[in-house]
């Protein structure tokens, strides 16, 4: 017998990148639109597509892949898992899914009535948040402006984006949004038939922008004095991205508050999908009950694997430092990109660049063509979210291309977009 098992694909692995963009263009919905490059390999902060070209990766995944591409100890850690135990659905539990979540509670400060649920993905891990809050009894949730908490209904009815929302309207009620930072708007919607606070301390797909010094110890106030519970979607901002665990643990931001309940995904897993939603406060935890909601594959044991490693690797290797020093350096650096760059909003390595005029996809675009993978996040802004092992060697030479750009030529063109 052969040891030889046939890839269960039509044809080989093996094409142009023009190729492989016309192969998925007739078998792949056209949810996303045409792909930027056709990408197959990947090591650290790089990546190459399917013409040989090498990028740097400054996106990471949107800030998933935290420890670059390949890297060796995830890869042994995860084939190690996969060799042993996959898949073994939520009728038994496996060590490292408990030893996952006990980490998750110390990391986040938790005691010993605090929970963890995993799911799949963020979306999933705030579709959990929601249906915590739904078990209050309370009609009424409140969002902000500029909030993005996911696609899936129940996440999707949190985020604010009318062209996201509108197409599947009607979406589950009783959500309500207040403008963004604006604590006395907070608490004016505040009263005792709010369920629960959601917040985001930094926006991620609104352009990076961190919640005012103040305002998430504001909300925790006013959700003690209403009963309310404070949900903080940590999806992109979680698991070392900001220099610090969570972001709400950065003192500029957050500071002593300590949420009821905390979700997360993206980088939790290095790549690897998982999701996970972090009961702090004992009422939280006891929110949902058996069979009130479920998973098949969250916590699975390879994903608790992935995350244990990419939590012990962050720790082993000093990546929370690296991170603030990385990410401050890089937004300073962005700072002096005059005239093209107006505003640099930062929280680590969750960067934002602003741009003078709306030319954010034009310039990607050209970025890309010079080897550099960014996000336009917004028509003005662009994004940045790389692995956290980058070193300021290896994104010293964006700054430099960004600033080389013709400047003037681009914002003459973004007076007349």
């Amino acid at each position: 017998m052969s040891d030889v098992v046939p890839l269960p694909t039509t044809g080989e692995l093996v094409g142009s990148g023009t190729e492989w963009t016309e192969r998925y263009t007739r078998s792949v919905m056209n949810t996303f639109g045409p792909p930027r490059r056709v990408l197959v390999r990947g090591e650290g902060v790089h990546v190459w597509d399917a013409d040989g070209r090498r990028y740097t990766d400054l996106l990471g995944g949107i800030a998933v892949n935290v420890l670059g591409h390949a890297h060796p100890t995830l890869t042994a850690a995860v084939s190690a898992q996969l060799g042993t135990l996959g898949q073994v659905s939520n009728f038994f539990a496996s060590p490292v899914q408990v030893a996952l979540a006990e980490r998750l509670v110390a990391l986040a400060g938790g005691d010993a009535g605090s929970r963890v649920f995993f799911a799949n993905s963020g979306t999933e891990a705030n579709e959990a948040a929601f249906k915590m809050a739904r078990r209050t009894g309370r009609p009424r949730v409140l969002a902000l402006e500029g909030a993005f908490h996911g696609r899936t209904m129940g996440a999707l009815a949190l985020t604010h984006k009318a062209a996201y929302r509108e197409p599947f309207e009607p979406l589950p009620g009783g959500v309500e949004f207040v403008p963004f930072g604006d604590a006395a708007a907070l608490e004016a919607a505040m009263s005792d038939d709010v369920a629960a606070i959601v917040l985001e301390p930094v926006q991620g797909e609104a352009g990076v922008r961190p919640l005012p010094p103040g305002y998430l110890a504001h909300a925790r106030a006013l959700a003690d004095r209403h009963g309310a519970l404070l949900v903080l979607d940590e999806i992109q901002t979680g698991v070392g991205r900001t220099g610090a665990w969570f972001a709400h643990q950065l003192p500029e931001l957050g500071g002593g508050v300590r949420p009821d309940v905390v979700t997360l995904a993206k980088g939790l897993g290095g790549g690897i999908p998982i999701g996970a939603v972090v009961a702090l406060s004992e009422r939280a935890a006891t929110l949902l009950g058996p069979g009130q909601h479920g998973t098949t594959f969250g916590g699975n044991p390879v994903a608790a694997v992935a995350a244990l490693t990419t939590l012990g690797v962050i720790e082993r290797d000093g990546l929370l430092a690296r991170v603030r020093e990385v990410g401050g350096r890089l937004a300073d650096a962005l700072r002096t990109v005059t005239p093209l760059v107006t505003e640099v909003r930062a929280a680590g390595l969750l960067v934002a660049a602003e741009l003078a005029a709306p030319v954010a996809a034009r310039v990607a675009d050209e970025a890309l063509a010079a080897g550099w993978i960014v996000n336009p996040v917004t028509p003005s802004a662009l994004r940045l979210a790389p692995p956290l092992v980058l070193t300021w060697d290896q994104v010293a030479g964006f700054v430099d291309w960004l600033a080389a750009l013709p400047a003037r030529e681009l914002l003459t063109e973004g007076d007349h977009a």
